[in-house]
């Protein structure tokens, strides 16, 4: 599926988005985000999608939000602002939120601005060794509009973040890994093979595990431990139940490699 400047595709359980505006860097449009959105829920619910990645198209990630656009957006009143912010462009980090499905961020070149607030989004980034990373906002009088600056602080901390972010640097695939903005690198040659391989490893194992673990993760960045065992004690009792758990008990036996089917 496609609507040619943003590119869909499902195969052996991995949906891939791909940005394909290379001549504007892969810059991504309102009606683009809009489309993201509908092929985002429909994820949610698929039964043969169980691992997502985003990336772009040839040699760049994104660049974030179209620049050529910059100029109308200028003359809006703030309230404009804000309402087509909601609606649009915010509407894409409150998506992703919901997933609860793997995400997996492709990150093939330069990653910049919303760009790289749209990798942030996801679970884990691979990176091109040939790829870059900057936080722009402060050279272009703006500040993060996806959530950029909900996401980095939670994933390099607070100052490496503001270090990021005041003086707009960028950042190669070297410097990305060693801060744990990146989870691994892959030679540029080698990297598409290199996340397929990656995404379908996640999209084999036992979906209700993979969906409970982001699911307790994510919410033990804001509960106690209590909470957090709580919670855990009420997924495992699902997960010891299901049809998973019992088809991989019955394979470890049998010496096979088990059938999930997320139920």
């Amino acid at each position: 599926m496609e609507n040619s400047e943003l590119l869909f595709e499902v195969e052996a359980g991995v949906a891939t988005f791909t940005l394909n505006r290379p001549e504007k860097r892969n810059a991504f449009t309102d009606e683009m985000v809009r489309q993201w959105v509908i092929w985002l829920e429909d994820c949610k619910t698929r039964d043969d999608v169980q691992a997502i990645v985003f990336t772009g198209a040839e040699t760049t990630f994104s660049a974030g939000g179209d620049t050529s656009r910059f100029k109308d957006k200028a003359e809006q009143t703030p309230l404009e602002v804000k309402a087509a912010m909601t609606a649009n462009t915010q509407s894409l980090a409150r998506k992703v939120a919901e997933i609860d499905k793997p995400l997996i961020a492709a990150v093939n070149g330069t990653a910049v601005g919303g760009g790289m607030d749209l990798a942030l989004m996801c679970d884990v980034r691979l990176a091109t060794a040939s790829a870059r990373f900057a936080e722009t906002y402060a050279k272009m009088g703006l500040i993060p509009g996806v959530g950029g600056a909900w996401y980095l602080p939670r994933i390099i901390g607070k100052a490496a973040a503001l270090d990021l972010f005041w003086t707009a640097r960028w950042v190669d695939a070297e410097e990305a890994l060693r801060l744990g903005l990146v989870n691994h690198v892959y030679p540029d040659d080698e990297f598409r093979d290199q996340v397929r391989a990656y995404a379908e490893q996640i999209a084999a194992a036992a979906p209700l595990s993979v969906r409970f673990i982001k699911r307790l993760v994510n919410q033990a960045e804001d509960a106690d431990l209590h909470a957090h065992l709580d919670a855990l004690s009420s997924h495992i009792a699902l997960v010891r139940t299901s049809h998973d758990h019992k088809e991989a008990v019955a394979a470890l036996k049998e010496k096979r490699k088990p059938v999930f089917k997320g139920k």
